[in-house]
């Protein structure tokens, strides 16, 4: 390769890794999560609360100081605060409630691969929604989609559950809060930005849920481990991930860094089976491939 060839590839090679990057913390937050929730007694309501706080306002403060953007403005809109709020609660306080649930009723492997179910949920409401009969490709990544999710929570045993009910329920409505949280904010993110969108949108679901479970109300074990577990599912896992993945998208393009996102379940299953000793066995590893592979079936589709 010539100079110029190296030049022109390293922004491409810095955005993967990028993307990498921010995928696998999310899927190791996912299994921190675990510990804190399994072995240290941790509840999901607190932990989702102090981290959709905390990450709003780090990014609302980066937004502002580093991004010089006004965070404030988006609060004069009247239409746009309303689609802040509902996205706040329902989407972005909504999808990370309901995978922590999944985590602490199950386990990060099962929750994080059956989140992934989300692109084809959107595919099948795009196809109703535009009233037409789902395409070639996504008919497949559909068939794909649950074969794998049968594989994943019964371990080819149509007789039995490998998982419980509770984290079947939570990992599906995790999928459906993923999906309305990916097409909600569609308005939002063309007149304010990734930034402002997320990090208000943190902020407002975990001030909302405040009311109900307030931060202060602790359960748990606290201990060096389990505070830097805190700490990790904080800033590497939301702060610094999101905005490796954010920062990856000006090199390569949104569809690529989809892709590259799947590391994501897989760093929360191997990570889940080496560290916490989860059983994943050949089913649930099939069931979860076929999942990750509906993103790269639903991919093939040009529009």
């Amino acid at each position: 390769m010539n100079s110029r060839g190296v030049i022109l590839a390293y922004p491409r090679t810095k955005g993967m890794i990028l993307v990498i990057i921010a995928a696998t913390f999310w899927g190791v937050s996912g299994t921190v999560a675990q510990y804190l929730f399994h072995q240290q007694g941790f509840s999901t309501s607190w932990l989702v609360v102090t981290r959709l706080i905390f990450s709003g306002v780090g990014l609302l403060l980066f937004s502002q100081t580093v991004g010089k953007q006004n965070i404030w403005l988006i609060w004069k809109n009247k239409m746009d605060v309303v689609k802040l709020i509902v996205f706040g609660i329902l989407g972005m306080f909504g999808v990370q409630f309901t995978y922590f649930a999944a985590i602490e009723h199950g386990n990060a492997a099962t929750a994080t691969v059956l989140q992934y179910l989300a692109p084809v949920i959107i595919a099948g409401y795009l196809s109703i929604r535009g009233n037409k009969l789902p395409t070639k490709h996504e008919g497949i990544a559909i068939v794909f989609a649950l074969l794998g999710t049968f594989l994943l929570v019964t371990q080819g045993n149509i007789h039995s559950l490998s998982i419980s009910v509770s984290a079947l329920f939570w990992g599906i409505l995790s999928a459906f809060s993923l999906a309305f949280y990916t097409l909600y904010p569609r308005d939002l993110l063309s007149n304010w930005g990734s930034l402002i969108t997320v990090g208000w949108g943190m902020t407002v679901g975990g001030i909302s849920f405040s009311f109900i479970h307030p931060p202060w109300v602790f359960q748990g074990t606290w201990s060096l481990p389990s505070f830097l577990g805190v700490i990790f599912v904080v800033i590497f896992g939301t702060l610094i991930a999101f905005f490796c993945y954010m920062e990856s998208m000006k090199y390569i393009k949104a569809s690529e860094a989809s892709l590259l996102a799947c590391v994501e379940p897989l760093s929360a299953a191997f990570l889940a089976v080496a560290w916490l000793h989860i059983p994943f066995g050949a089913a649930e590893w099939i069931g979860s491939f076929l999942i990750i592979a509906t993103i790269f079936i639903l991919s093939a589709v040009k529009k």
